[in-house]
């Protein structure tokens, strides 16, 4: 035998062997559910899965059976695909730069600058690009919100009247509730046999929160809820601004109780009494704080980096003993520049959250370092403090935005329940 053929035969042995290996088969994607003209993929929830796992055991959350879960998650990634879809028909969106100062203030709450917290999520096996995208996913959800249900709130005069009527209202409490919520949605025309399947669920959900399960787990399991994942937690509320559904029965709760199945239009509800502060009627005193400030606002020509730098320079210039109104005048992007970026007599609730905890962790006269808010970037100086009562004009200000607040929440679960009722929705998750 040459050794030309020998060489040939050798390869062709080898190359026979590495062809009869056997070949690890891959799972190709499919598809979990149709919603409208878009699919979900199964990658798609196995992704989100795997996520809300890692939040749910960093809560200390006991885990939901896989095959619950996996049907829960798919249902409020249908919720979240409607807004998403909504959201692009009517051109709400947030662009890279609104996204990247919210990724910042998420890291700063995380006491880390951007590249650290991005560190910190990719040691965790979180991916980047995806993480972005989730974040930018919430925020526009939080813009339709805004625009199609919050904004579309009316409050008449006669309900403030109402409210004012109640002396215990008109003077508020100091009572807060720590609630975590259940909320099994029912289709606007539901038929009999889907309501009582329906309720059948709940009644389940009651029975397992009863006997001892978490909460949290119950909610991760049950719940339609935006906040499920989250234990379906509420957090400290005033009485005054629960939905009222809520506000009356946690009213008949001890701290750890849980109530009994509730009926709204939305569907049916259980809460849990986690916590109760405070309870002697307030006085109609308010804490009011004079500020003013210099606003650099970041769009297309002045980008991030650039506004935050310009305050620093004025900050430097502040501390040296320039006047504050003056360059309010000369650099404000804000309408009280004319004023010298005085905003007047703030009440609480009348600024970003951002701004008023900055503003109200300042002494009077000092002048803050760069805060960042949805508007831009702020200088903020507290000229006075005070502690006076609310006027008849506040008192009715005050009044609308309490009933604001309390019916949000329950328009917005009805607003979800006609957009899902509207859908196009086929389900695969079962398809073989």
């Amino acid at each position: 035998m040459t050794l030309l053929r020998l060489c040939f035969l050798i390869t062709l042995l080898l190359g026979t062997a590495a062809w009869a290996q056997p070949i690890k088969p891959i799972e190709a994607d499919r598809i979990a559910a149709v919603v409208n003209n878009e699919a979900i993929t199964m990658n798609e929830l196995r992704g989100r899965i795997a996520s809300v796992e890692r939040q749910l055991r960093g809560q200390g959350t006991p885990l939901p059976p896989r095959d619950i879960l996996e049907k829960q998650l798919l249902e409020r990634m249908i919720i979240d695909r409607l807004q998403l879809q909504l959201a692009k028909e009517t051109s709400t969106r947030v662009d890279d730069g609104q996204l990247d100062g919210a990724l910042r203030r998420i890291a700063e709450n995380n006491r880390m600058s951007l590249p650290e917290f991005r560190a910190a999520l990719e040691k965790d096996a979180i991916d980047w690009a995806r993480f972005r995208e989730e974040i930018r996913d919430e925020m526009t959800i939080s813009r339709l919100r805004e625009r199609e249900v919050d904004n579309r709130i009316t409050i008449s005069e006669g309900e403030i009247d109402n409210y004012l009527a109640n002396p215990e209202r008109a003077a508020g409490t100091n009572e807060e509730l720590n609630l975590a919520h259940i909320l099994l949605r029912v289709p606007e025309q539901a038929s009999p046999d889907q309501l009582l399947r329906i309720r059948a669920r709940a009644e389940e959900a009651l029975l397992q929160a009863r006997r001892g399960d978490d909460f949290g787990k119950v909610a991760a399991s049950y719940s339609d809820a935006p906040d499920a994942l989250s234990g379906g937690a509420l957090g400290l509320r005033p009485l005054g601004r629960l939905p009222s559904l809520y506000a009356d029965a946690a009213e008949k709760l001890k701290p750890g109780e849980i109530s009994d199945i509730l009926r709204s239009p939305a569907g049916f509800h259980i809460i849990k009494l986690i916590e109760r502060r405070g309870g002697a009627a307030a006085a109609q005193s308010v804490r009011q704080t004079h500020a003013r400030h210099i606003l650099i606002k970041v769009n297309e020509l002045v980008p991030e980096a650039e506004a935050k730098h310009k305050l620093e320079v004025l900050k430097e210039r502040l501390d040296h003993g320039a006047d504050f109104a003056e360059l309010a005048k000369l650099n404000s992007n804000d309408l009280s520049a004319s004023k010298g970026g005085d905003l007047g007599w703030l009440y609480p609730g009348d600024t970003v959250p951002e701004f008023e905890k900055a503003m109200d962790a300042l002494k009077v006269n000092e002048i803050s370092q760069p805060v960042r808010s949805q508007f831009g970037w702020h200088l903020i100086q507290v000229l006075e403090r005070r502690v006076g009562d609310a006027t008849p004009e506040r008192q009715r200000q005050l009044a609308r935005q309490t009933l604001r607040e309390r019916k949000s929440d329950e328009a917005y679960q009805d607003w979800l329940r006609q957009m899902r009722d509207a859908a196009y929705v086929e389900y695969r998750l079962d398809d073989k």
